[in-house]
């Protein structure tokens, strides 16, 4: 399967290529979490809750009309952050599209050298979630999917 960057998320990526420092990285991720709109208390969920991130993660998602919706939170800034990169990034798009993404992004948007390996590796365990998630509505083959959220 080739990799694919959708459009929203190559935009992200080179938003990131453009900051040359690791502080200026930092203050867009900042930005990026104060975008994300609040995730409700009720996608606040054990199921919607990401394995192996130092922080606590939720990501909610569904698939309507063959597309991924993603929403999300964190409790730390930072994360949150990444978080947003990725609801960004990835709604919209189908899950074939989805599973299409390589992991590479992050080095492209040079995070991998400016967040700690937990970050990083946090930030790789909610992409493995998303895709996990894509591939399991692209098995089932409907056109609305809620059961992930």
């Amino acid at each position: 399967m080739s990799s694919l960057i959708p459009e929203a998320l190559q935009s992200i990526v080179s938003s990131f290529q453009k900051a040359e420092t690791s502080k200026r990285k930092y203050e867009l991720l900042l930005a990026y979490a104060k975008r994300l709109p609040p995730l409700p208390e009720e996608e606040r969920t054990e199921a919607n809750l990401v394995r192996g991130c130092a922080s606590r993660v939720w990501l909610a998602t569904s698939f309507q009309d063959g597309k991924l919706a993603i929403r999300g939170d964190a409790d730390a800034q930072l994360v949150k952050g990444l978080v947003a990169v990725l609801v960004e990034g990835l709604s919209g798009l189908s899950p074939k599209e989805v599973l299409q993404v390589s992991p590479s992004f992050v080095e492209d948007m040079g995070l991998n050298f400016s967040l700690s390996p937990s970050r990083t590796n946090g930030f790789l365990n909610m992409f493995s979630l998303l895709r996990q998630r894509a591939l399991a509505a692209q098995l089932m083959g409907s056109k609305t999917c809620a059961v992930f959220s």
